[in-house]
């Protein structure tokens, strides 16, 4: 996603960012951008492209021989890939400047307050809100004009802070997104990612969540958000650069699931409403006739694309009570598709490049559909060719199989289905307001299964040497014990399939004898007692079951040992948190069979052939 760097030393400030941005190119990014200080004037420049593309602009033509700046890079989430939407962000008065990672929920309260003091912006971003909001607060003391206007901020941040009036500082401070600290001699740095600075400097202080820092020259001054003095400890960073862009994590695939928690909340940021239950999706481009006409939907997508969609199907059934057919891109063109006009067809790419995903996009809006993309990639050729767009704000997704982009695929199609239960009058404000509530606390769930990664790793390396595995769910938790088998099947090269629990009976159980491992979903939901009935005759029949279970659940013990707990959710959230452990299994199988897990074999990102 979007990188910072901070620099004041004793080099050019702007050729010191730009290398820091440089090497965190492979996070992905639409823009970029750097502002410095000069005899207490900022000078900013910024554009969208790649960097080699306007190293002239950001580094050649830049007439400022500075020593205090700092960069971002920017991948699109609030408001397009523009100049004007890049970061950093400037006050009234281009006294300060602001370089934001995360999402500011409340922008829209925050922003149209400031507007109403006579504050102008220039952005479409929630990013800008923040350079206003120090702005109203600043009194001389840069440090207490952050602190003071974080604490009117809802969301995620990690920012730093420039000011012309302050050339011997910088000023950061993180919730929930990453933010560290590069200690060097006579200059020190602020990063996002360590890969950022790793050329200059091994010695880093991870800032923890609500902790800030004022860096200068000759010394770091670190605080807490209450603006209490803390004491930190320098760690030596012994990553080689390869490392470093994985963030220590072995693989991309791995580091790609921890960051889950970010990307639903980067998914959810700024989009919703809990005090007026209200989700807001402004670039869902469907009038109100268009949704009052819809009397029927048709998801369409790809493998996980498809899997996240048959989720989809469950929850705009149940919240919006329109009937949801799935079907795979891939069939969708060549079966002559039943769509008009009263069709609302939804389809899923993370790249949305996915060609069979397009021919059906094209194919349905030839019959008269309206075509809504659930789409990661702006820009891309899914966005063009659409009718409305529901972005999912995933980052770039390096290893072949999706992880993070899925629960950001599940998390947006839950957004989009209590949206339009609300305007349809399926579903009251309370309702709405509650769901939102647990989407917001969601991340700290699934931080808690991510906490069990070492256990889930033993559990893994129990299976290595499996020929074959079922994998059972039922209800809202049927696609996430297919989208588990798809993991295992493309990193581990295990031979895996997948059923609803209740077509275990008519078939498969011929298969279970000792040497099948059974996978099971069963976790609290409508269907739980019935689903457990279903594992006792996988017991009866001795297979090896491994199931997913709600923290506390006493009913699955005498089943079996191998489980992993999760905490207890709402139904039609719990296909979100399920999957992790499903994926980390996968994971650790397959990397404890010495695979590539980042590029399995036969496989590529975006399939762009059909």
């Amino acid at each position: 996603m979007c990188g910072i760097i901070g620099y004041i030393g004793n080099k050019p400030a702007n050729e010191v960012i730009f290398d820091g941005l440089t090497r965190l190119e492979y996070r992905g990014y639409d823009s970029a951008g750097i502002a410095v200080v000069d005899n207490q004037k900022i000078h900013v420049r910024k554009d969208i492209g790649k960097l080699r593309n306007i190293r002239k602009l950001l580094v050649d033509d830049f007439s400022s021989d500075s020593s205090i700046g700092i960069g971002h890079t920017r991948w699109a989430t609030h408001g397009r890939p523009s100049a004007f939407n890049a970061h950093p962000h400037g006050d009234c008065q281009t006294s300060l400047m602001v370089a934001h990672n995360g999402i500011i929920e409340n922008f829209m309260k925050l922003k149209k307050r400031l507007a109403s003091e006579g504050h102008e912006f220039k952005s479409e971003t929630d990013s800008e809100v923040l350079a206003h909001l120090i702005e109203s607060h600043y009194d001389g003391n840069l440090k207490s004009a952050v602190i003071e206007a974080l604490k009117d901020v809802e969301g995620a941040y990690a920012i730093a802070v420039l000011h012309k009036n302050h050339p011997d500082e910088l000023v950061c401070i993180r919730k929930e997104s990453p933010l560290i600290v590069g200690l060097g001699n006579e200059e020190n740095f602020i990063a996002s990612d360590v890969t950022a600075i790793l050329q200059y400097t091994r010695s880093v202080v991870y800032l923890d969540n609500f902790e800030g820092a004022v860096v200068k020259r000759d010394g770091v001054e670190f605080f807490t958000i209450e603006g209490e003095k803390v004491e930190k400890n320098a760690v030596q960073v012994e990553w080689n650069p390869v490392a470093a862009e994985k963030g220590g994590f072995s693989h991309f695939m791995l580091k790609e699931i921890f960051e889950q928690p970010q990307v639903i909340r980067n998914t959810i940021g700024g989009r919703t409403s809990e005090e007026e239950g209200k989700i807001y999706l402004e670039e869902l481009r469907l009038t109100g006739p268009d949704i009052y006409r819809t009397q029927r939907i048709v998801i369409v997508g790809c493998g996980t694309a498809f899997y996240s969609g048959c989720v989809g199907k469950y929850l705009i059934e149940k919240l919006v009570q329109i009937p949801v057919e799935c079907d795979l891109a891939s069939e969708f063109r060549y079966r002559s598709p039943l769509v008009d006009a009263n069709t609302l067809v939804i389809a899923i790419s993370q790249s949305g490049e996915t060609a069979d995903t397009l021919a059906a996009v094209k194919e349905a809006k030839k019959r008269g559909a309206k075509v809504l993309g659930v789409v990661n990639a702006k820009e891309s050729s899914m966005t063009r060719e659409v009718d409305g767009l529901v972005y999912i704000h995933a980052g770039p997704e390096i290893g072949v199989a999706s992880t993070k982009a899925y629960i950001a695929m599940l998390t947006a199609l839950t957004l989009l289905a209590l949206m339009l239960g609300k305007i349809r009058s399926v579903l009251d404000p309370e309702f709405v307001k509650e769901k939102i509530k647990e989407l917001k606390i969601l991340p700290q769930q699934i931080e808690r299964v991510l906490d069990k990664h070492e256990e889930i790793k033993e559990l893994a390396s129990q299976f290595l040497h499996a020929k074959s595995f079922l994998y059972l769910g039922r209800g809202f938790n049927y696609p996430t014990a297919l989208e588990g088998a798809l993991k295992l099947k493309e990193i581990s090269y295990i031979h895996a399939e997948a059923y609803a629990a209740g077509e275990m009976k008519h078939g498969p159980i011929a298969l279970i004898d000792d040497e099948m491992p059974v996978m099971a979903i069963v976790t609290q939901s409508d269907v739980y007692d019935k689903t457990l009935s279903n594992l006792k005759e996988v017991q009866a029949r001795s297979g090896q079951l491994i199931v997913v279970v709600t923290e506390g659940d006493g009913e699955i013990a005498h089943l079996t040992d191998c489980k992993i707990e999760v905490p207890a959710v709402s139904e039609i959230l719990s296909p979100i948190i399920n999957v992790i452990p499903l994926q980390l299994f996968a994971y650790y199988v397959a990397d404890l069979r010495g695979l590539d897990v980042d590029q399995p074999r036969n496989l590529a990102k975006s399939v762009t052939v059909e």
